[in-house]
């Protein structure tokens, strides 16, 4: 089975910088994605063969989630059940018979972390739901996490220490995710790869230079672990300021 997930950072943006082409060669299974930027109405994607889930902001152009699947799951859920958090259209969940899928778009620190306390409490929450998920059936997460787990996952760790996606405060709820019983899967596969990212800024010819981020994640619960097969970043799909990811499963 083939999972990808992708920030696609306005999926109207993104349709018209060949969305659909990469959709169609990759054939995946599920495709999930992050930052839609739209409400309900604004685009009709005809994906044959898929069903479709969004999950909308209430805000205008901001944030959002989808969910395209050739299967049609059991149940679907939008959120995590917590009104604070649910404004945004940050989180789908679809359960199947033998695991749920979960698409997250985690709220971005921001400059000057003017948001860092908020995403500390939603880390908390999110986790909790997640492992609340868990005690029925194992949980696959991808989305933007938007944090850079280790130095390993970033270009210029030294200078990025007091950011938003780098600060100590995001790296360890990320560790508390892992060690609750969940695998980074590229990291699974790939412990020592460098100058591997899924985000790159626009600015200062950084993806040019590969001056990048690892942000973009397929976590699995540790029950999954023998059913991994492979993880792939394909950072050579363009559309966007991150690439899709990709998690091949049993």
């Amino acid at each position: 089975m083939k999972l990808v997930s992708w920030n696609v950072n306005g999926i109207r943006a993104c349709v018209q910088k060949g969305f659909c082409d990469f959709f169609k060669e990759v054939d995946a299974d599920i495709f999930c994605i992050q930052e839609s930027k739209l409400q309900a109405g604004q685009i009709e994607l005809d994906l044959d063969g898929y069903y479709q889930y969004w999950n909308y902001a209430e805000k205008k152009g901001y944030s959002g989630t989808a969910i395209f699947t050739k299967k049609e799951p059991l149940q679907v859920t939008y959120g995590i059940g917590i009104e604070e958090h649910d404004k945004e259209g940050r989180v789908i969940t679809l359960e199947f018979e033998d695991f749920y899928m979960v698409t997250v778009y985690t709220p971005n620190s921001q400059n000057e972390l003017a948001r860092l306390s908020y995403r500390m409490v939603w880390e908390d929450e999110f986790r909790s739901y997640l492992k609340r998920l868990e005690e029925t059936k194992p949980v696959i997460v991808c989305g933007d996490l938007n944090v850079a787990h280790k130095e390993i996952d970033l270009k210029n760790p030294k200078t990025n220490q007091m950011n938003a996606g780098f600060t100590i405060e995001e790296r360890t709820k990320f560790s508390e995710l892992l060690e609750s019983g969940f695998i980074d899967t590229f990291r699974y596969f790939y412990p020592d790869a460098t100058d591997m990212y899924s985000w790159w800024s626009y600015r200062f010819k950084a993806r040019e230079k590969n001056t990048g981020w690892r942000i973009d994640y397929f976590i699995a619960s540790k029950g999954l672990e023998s059913k991994l097969v492979d993880a792939k970043i394909h950072a050579q799909v363009l559309g966007s300021d991150h690439c899709p990811i990709e998690l091949e499963i049993k």
